[in-house]
């Protein structure tokens, strides 16, 4: 049987959470610049940033993941657990070591970036273990709530988790961890449960062909396959499209002053948005909202 879960607790985290390395500048920059900033190490990863910001909106995340029982390791849960997040279920390796991001973001945006997401990665299956062995489903009885599961995972997991019983009555909600993961996501675009976050490039790379707006980009998700998509264009407009039905909005217009994380942001506040009875309409909106505030620097919510 299914284990209770805690009444605080309302959505799994599955992917990414590690140590995130932003070196940000105030200017313009461009290739080769060599320019004074700040730089910060922050929790991070695709399903810690969705986690965050859960948390901010009063949701119990629990995380499912890999970290190294290495000194990294132990901050990082420990940082996690600060913040609200359920760390009671992470995957904990003896012998991989904890991974993190590097980016350096400038006045025009994010200039370059690396993950390195090889331990969980290497990790693989072993991170699904408390949904198989009753601590949070099993087989026969698989969770049945929100999962926000993030492109990091391989392909080969991925399919997994597209075909598993183990995700048989999850309302999944999926976002890739960038564009160069975005094709990870194919097995999951004719999964009639999930709902697919991406952003315009993303969406191109899955349809192999180039969008000019995100409208445009929603509707060719569904036409191929995909039950539910939302497509963000940065300051442009957003879209969301199932069959039937296409929904528009306009994010506000703010001074962009960090990216990296934005996007699991949206993400994260259009479930919570939903989760807390809001129409798409006002989730879509919702979430374009707490997204533009993020880049703007400001406080989140």
């Amino acid at each position: 049987m299914t284990k209770t879960l805690p009444h605080s607790v309302d959505i799994l985290c599955i992917g990414s959470v590690l140590w995130d390395m932003i070196g940000r500048c105030p200017s313009h920059m461009s290739q080769g610049a060599d320019v004074p900033g700040r730089i910060t190490r922050l929790p991070g990863g695709v399903a810690m940033n969705i986690a965050m910001t859960l948390a901010r909106f009063g949701l119990r995340p629990i995380l499912l993941t890999a970290v190294g029982q290495d000194a990294e390791g132990r901050d990082l849960i420990s940082a996690c657990s600060g913040l609200g997040l359920n760390t009671d279920h992470v995957y904990v390796s003896q012998d991989l070591p904890t991974d993190r991001y590097m980016a350096i973001e400038g006045a025009n945006g994010l200039i370059a970036a690396i993950a390195d997401a090889h331990s969980l990665e290497a990790a693989g299956d072993k991170i699904l273990r408390p949904l198989s062995d009753g601590q949070l489903g099993s087989e026969t009885a698989p969770y049945d709530g929100p999962v926000a599961l993030d492109g990091n995972l391989t392909l080969q997991l991925l399919e997994q988790i597209a075909q598993s019983p183990l995700f048989a009555k999850a309302d999944l909600r999926v976002a890739p961890a960038s564009p160069g993961k975005a094709e990870r996501l194919m097995p999951l675009l004719r999964n009639n449960r999930a709902t697919l976050y991406v952003n315009l490039e993303e969406a191109s790379l899955l349809c192999h062909q180039n969008f000019d707006d995100a409208p445009t980009a929603a509707r060719t998700l569904v036409e191929k396959g995909a039950a539910r998509v939302l497509v963000t264009n940065g300051g442009e407009t957003a879209a969301e499209a199932r069959v039937g039905q296409l929904l528009t909005a306009c994010p506000p217009k703010v001074l962009v002053t960090r990216v990296t994380g934005a996007g699991d942001t949206f993400m994260a506040a259009h479930i919570a948005a939903e989760t807390q009875g809001a129409d798409s309409q006002a989730a879509l909106e919702k979430a374009l909202q707490t997204a533009a505030i993020y880049v703007s620097g400001e406080t989140p919510l």
